[in-house]
């Protein structure tokens, strides 16, 4: 699932806990939103074009909604049926938790939600999990790896963990200036038998190895990226199938252009690779392609 945003911009609600993004001033936002709208489109056809079934919403043009495209923040779905409603940072992110858009998937693309889990009251207490970003699932295997940071507590997570029957994986993690990372998913992907991640971002030895020790277990090729990839998104990636079945991995135009021959050859082993220059949506949004895709994994309706 994918959100058409409506009014792309940097929003100065989350520029203090990403620091991947860079403010918007008055002059570049008209620019800003007109270059991240054909950013959007650009993906969404290089997804289409490699077999990927993608669901296109567009965003409302009230409330304005700067981080609108960014869907796997508020929702996930997942095999059971269950769609999950996140608790979000920065207040005027609140609105794009759209639950008609759940109701859409079911009429409109034949999707089967069961129950939605809504995890967003835990906004009362000033605890906050922002979905597939918070949150590197192993679906297969039950673990839900997470780096706590100011978006991504503890106490949602338990919650999910125990609704979702996954067991938590956590660790702290910071960027190549110390600064600590705002969502697991800029340094971490997961595929079905692949990890893409930065072990040098991990802050303590014990809890590095507790995550290697899992990926291990779990029989994931680990891939490492430096520091310097993280800067340019290379985690930020999403293992997605085409309509066949057959396995792919999207990530931005900027994230395949930092990784090296020997980095990419291991990644095109485990899927075809699609790419699409998102650089407005990167700069000034602080997320690439990952953080737009809201992958599904629900049933169809008979």
């Amino acid at each position: 699932m994918m959100v058409r945003p409506a009014h792309f911009a940097g929003n100065p609600e989350t520029a203090a806990s990403n620091a991947f993004q860079a403010r918007v001033t008055a002059s570049t936002g008209r620019e800003a939103s007109h270059l991240a709208l054909g950013e959007f489109e650009a993906l969404v056809q290089a997804l289409m074009f490699a077999g990927v079934e993608v669901c296109v919403f567009d965003d409302t043009p009230e409330p304005v909604k700067p981080d609108a495209v960014f869907a796997d923040n508020w929702v996930s779905f997942h095999a059971d049926g269950s769609a999950v409603l996140y608790p979000l940072l920065a207040e005027n992110r609140r609105t794009e938790r759209r639950v008609e858009l759940l109701q859409r998937l079911t009429t409109d693309w034949s999707w089967r939600i069961a129950r939605i889990v809504d995890l967003s009251g835990h906004e009362l207490s000033g605890a906050y999990l922002e979905g597939s970003g918070s949150l590197v699932l192993d679906r297969v295997n039950r673990f839900a790896y997470a780096c706590i940071s100011p978006r991504t507590h503890l106490a949602v997570l338990g919650d999910f963990a125990q609704q979702l029957d996954y067991e938590p994986v956590t660790f702290e993690a910071v960027d190549g200036a110390g600064v600590p990372v705002y969502h697991t998913n800029v340094m971490m992907c997961l595929g079905a038998d692949f990890a893409v991640l930065c072990t040098d971002s991990i802050r303590d030895d014990r809890s590095r190895q507790a995550v290697l020790r899992r990926l291990r277990e779990t029989a994931h090729e680990v891939i490492e990226i430096s520091l310097g990839q993280v800067a340019a998104f290379a985690g930020n990636m999403l293992a997605l199938a085409d309509r066949a079945g057959e396995p792919l991995i999207a990530m931005s135009s900027s994230a395949w252009s930092c990784l090296n021959g020997p980095q990419r050859a291991r990644l095109e082993r485990h899927g075809g690779i699609v790419t699409s220059p998102i650089p407005t949506i990167e700069h000034y949004g602080g997320g690439s392609v990952r953080c737009m895709l809201a992958d599904i994994h629900l049933p169809r309706r008979e």
